[in-house]
């Protein structure tokens, strides 16, 4: 089920204009409200060093976050489940990605000491992480603590 009223926030990946998208209305491929192409929710929203702290911060929905590095070879095996889980939740929560090597300031003030390392948030606020390579399933369980957590 999709929350009614909660949405969350994203930066455009073309022309970096923040955007608020309703969660009930997130499957409908929503548009930049600047540039007018589509926000594309239903794969894991890309975070940089300067769009992380904002987006979770304004994001109502829970946001799982995959602190990951393109070398590593557990992330390389994680991906395709946080793909999917993506795909699974759009609406109900925004799925995404930080490479640890790209936004390094990020990585240390979470003590990212080894990846994939799962957090999820909710309200601005870490509920729960998860250090190591991760099943569908176990993805889920941590999504659902987010989801059960208070704002």
């Amino acid at each position: 089920m999709i929350p009614a009223g909660q949405a969350l926030t994203v930066r455009c990946q073309f022309c970096q204009t923040w955007n608020r998208v309703d969660g009930a209305r997130a499957a409908e491929r929503p548009k930049c409200g600047n540039c007018s192409r589509f926000i594309l929710l239903d794969r894991p929203w890309t975070l940089y060093q300067d769009s992380f702290q904002r987006t979770i911060a304004e994001s109502e929905l829970p946001v799982l976050v995959d602190f990951y590095a393109d070398w590593c070879g557990p992330c390389k095996v994680m991906a395709p489940m946080v793909d999917e889980l993506a795909a699974k939740h759009i609406g109900t929560a925004l799925v995404a990605k930080l490479n640890t090597d790209q936004a390094q300031e990020v990585s240390k003030s979470f003590d990212i000491r080894g990846i994939p390392t799962t957090i999820v948030f909710k309200g601005g606020r870490e509920v729960t992480r998860q250090s190591g390579a991760l099943p569908l399933a176990e993805l889920e369980k941590l999504l659902a603590q987010g989801n059960d957590a208070a704002p």
